[in-house]
């Protein structure tokens, strides 16, 4: 059998959902690894950035540091250091020059105009995404969702590309924190959580006018991840009922979630949506927007408001909020949704391809 390759470049870089769901993926391969028995199985390695501070710790897969990582590193050094066997590039990017590869394109939103991404590194992926994955033996996608707009784009052909859906239930694994809570002074059942980001896809602002048309201060938003001064700086205007909590942990992530009224999710496009998922998981109803993966990821087990309605968002928590008959059913409809959708899962799906490569 060849060797097999992980592309650990992402490593360098800090948590987000493409390095998440890359991380997790590469954990549940070492766990099928091991599984098998070592005078059977591959030689599996991963390569990645010695100045990372999240390795993973594995079992079967070795781990190979380099002492920086660059774009030019994977273009033009991991593709010679791998050339015996197949390398798995699960970020979204991956060597050109290497024939042997599976390449992981998330999804297509770098081809949509409100993307957030900076003119030259949204020029660069249009650039040289399709190429990656039209070199790839097999490109990889998280939905169906993101398989028709890949199609659609001409970044990898309908035929030849595989939908693994993400797991969420790493999100069970955090001890949830007892005082995130206390810290920002907030009442269980009392707040909605959002993420946070200037990004205009995102559609953070339909949420903020929602909070800013009601006349009560029963309910505060509490926003994680980018600052106000941030959303101000894109001519957001969030209301004196937000509260924002910063960048969060896992623990403390989990602690608002485990106490929030809901999650509230009003993104223009997904290539998955991970967040409603992980509220589901945890008991939290997450109201959604309609748009993009996220009615395939979340069938009819969330709430649904127009990405252009702050009314039907305001409704839709006002709802939840007087009606915990409905709040209890939406959260039972939620772990169940949400408990299909594992990290062994997704990592089987993989590995089958990655063994089947390397046997070629």
């Amino acid at each position: 059998m060849r060797p097999i390759y992980f592309n650990g470049k992402f490593y360098a870089g800090h948590l987000n959902g493409v390095h998440r769901v890359a991380d997790r993926l590469i954990r549940a391969c070492d766990d099928l690894l091991s599984a098998i028995d070592k005078n059977e199985r591959p030689v599996a390695t991963l390569v990645a950035d010695g100045r990372s501070t999240w390795l993973p710790a594995l079992r079967s897969i070795k781990i190979e540091q380099v002492p920086k990582t660059s774009q030019i590193w994977e273009q033009l050094v991991l593709p010679c250091r791998t050339k015996d066997g197949i390398l798995v590039n699960l970020a979204n990017l991956s060597p050109i020059m290497h024939k042997r590869k599976i390449t992981m394109v998330h999804d297509a939103q770098f081809m949509f105009a409100d993307c957030g991404y900076p003119a030259i590194q949204r020029l660069g992926y249009r650039t040289l995404v399709p190429r990656m994955a039209k070199s790839s033996e097999l490109t990889v996608c998280v939905s169906d969702y993101s398989r028709r707009m890949l199609s659609l784009y001409g970044i990898s052909d309908f035929e030849s590309t595989m939908v693994i859906p993400n797991g969420v239930d790493h999100i069970l694994q955090a001890k949830p924190s007892p005082e995130i809570c206390s810290r920002l002074q907030l009442t269980p059942k009392r707040f909605v959580v959002m993420f946070s980001s200037p990004k205009p896809y995102k559609n953070n602002d339909v949420v903020l006018e929602a909070f800013a048309r009601s006349n009560q201060d029963r309910l505060k938003l509490v926003m994680i991840g980018s600052s106000r001064e941030e959303l101000e700086a894109a001519g957001l205007r969030p209301s004196s009922q937000t509260i924002f909590a910063g960048r969060l942990d896992d623990r403390e992530l989990r602690g608002l979630l485990d106490n929030a009224l809901a999650l509230a999710f009003p993104s223009r496009t997904e290539g998955f949506g991970l967040p409603p998922l992980e509220a589901m998981l945890c008991g939290c109803p997450a109201v959604v927007s309609p748009a993009g993966a996220i009615p395939e990821a979340c069938a009819d087990a969330v709430l649904y408001a127009s990405t252009d309605s702050p009314e039907e968002w305001l409704d839709a928590f006002q709802l939840l909020d007087r009606d915990w008959e409905l709040r209890a059913m939406k959260a039972g409809q939620g772990r169940d949704r949400a408990e299909k959708f594992t990290w062994a899962r997704a990592g089987s799906q993989l590995m089958t391809k990655i063994l089947e490569f390397s046997r070629r």
